[in-house]
């Protein structure tokens, strides 16, 4: 099978690690893969397997994510089988492949929590079928914009960075053992003990994702607690956060690690997943936290209740209920060692069940086969 995936940028977001996680296994099964950008570069661009045709349309980088020239010609030179479109860019251009390459079947994805532009709404109702992230992203698409559900498959994200548990957290029998502080470099680096609170938040810098209000939060704890929180990422919204964190009085507690390619560190050094982003479908960031044992204390959003066990695992706040917010990160401190890794011990294995690579993958891979099979002949 010839599969033609489409992105605007490989830029560090969740929905680009997910295009290149795809990709990089779909070719591993044995078929022909073109990954095809608008933009050149990008943090993720090495990433990309040997075996993965790169397919780039601006000659160099005009900051356009929505520019795509000869982007019907190269699509129709790579001759796909099945195209899936990801990012908010590429779904816009979606209708337009399906028109172009009839005998291809064109996906477009649901990913997001934002509201739709025009043309990918339009898109929705000219490609072949259409992948959603999250339950939620599914029942949005036919309340919102009158998808028809049968047109819809839904199909959760994939751990990038998934973690094994430590030996000592999940025994061959018996309950879960207490689980000692992390201590890692990063620790140790910006000054958290043993007993301080690490509160981690992994996303890119722009204002959708919220971190101001983590820091607003944060502002709010109280005097006498040892905490911190670790904002790690890049992006527009970075210097903006860092100085209302100093502005706060916060710049010894708040802490900014930058773009980690993998943060597997960052998770094993932390203590609590949290996050404020408001346009969510389904977040890799909890899904990545809960692989690494981390509870979750999340703003409500689309698709967040799935990214964890509610009520045990994680936990799902009103927006904008900042004391809930607190009186829950307070009470996760407050639990006892054996409470805590009997949390991360069941926070490990739903997400390991929950978001298996392996499995998405034949999921994907066996949808493009039906679809293959109701528009047209196999070549």
């Amino acid at each position: 099978m010839k599969i033609l995936l489409v992105q605007d940028r490989l830029r560090s977001g969740g929905t680009e690690r997910q295009a290149v996680l795809l990709a990089n296994a779909f070719a591993a099964a044995g078929h022909a893969v073109a990954l095809l950008t608008f933009r050149p570069g990008g943090p993720l661009a090495g990433t990309v397997a040997p075996a993965v045709a790169r397919l780039v349309l601006q000659p160099f980088d005009l900051g356009l994510d929505w520019f795509a020239p000869g982007l019907v010609a190269a699509a129709r030179r790579f001759d796909p089988d099945v195209v899936l479109c990801l990012g908010r860019m590429a779904n816009c251009y979606a209708g337009g492949l399906q028109s172009a390459l009839p005998r291809a079947a064109v996906l477009g994805t649901m990913r997001t929590g934002k509201p739709l532009p025009f043309l990918f709404r339009r898109s929705l109702q000219r490609v072949r079928h259409i992948v959603a992230n999250s339950r939620d992203a599914a029942a949005t698409l036919a309340r919102a914009y009158g998808v028809d559900p049968a047109r819809v498959t839904v199909i959760l994200n994939s751990l990038v960075f998934p973690a094994e548990p430590p030996p000592s957290a999940v025994p061959p029998s018996g309950p879960p053992a207490p689980a000692a502080p992390p201590a890692s470099a990063l620790r140790i680096r910006f000054g958290a003990t043993p007993a301080t609170s690490v509160l981690l938040c992994v996303a890119m810098f722009r204002p959708e994702k919220n971190q101001r209000e983590l820091i607003e939060i944060a502002a709010g704890l109280p005097a006498g607690a040892d905490w911190q929180l670790w904002l790690a990422g890049d992006g527009p919204a970075r210097a903006e956060c860092e100085a209302l964190a100093a502005a706060q009085g916060l710049g010894g507690r708040i802490k900014f690690p930058g773009f980690l390619r993998d943060p597997s560190e960052l998770y094993r050094a932390a203590d609590v997943a949290v996050h404020a982003s408001s346009s969510e479908a389904l977040s890799n960031f909890l899904i990545e936290a809960q692989a690494h044992g981390l509870p979750v204390v999340a703003c409500a959003a689309q698709g967040i209740g799935e990214c964890f066990v509610p009520g045990h695992t994680g936990w799902e706040i009103a927006r904008g209920d900042h004391a809930a917010f607190r009186a829950r990160l307070g009470a996760l401190a407050a639990a006892a060692p054996a409470e805590r890794a009997a949390r991360a011990a069941a926070a490990r294995r739903f997400a390991r069940e929950s978001f298996d690579p392996a499995r998405q993958v034949e999921a994907y891979l066996a949808l493009f086969a039906r679809l293959r099979g109701d528009s047209a002949p196999a070549r």
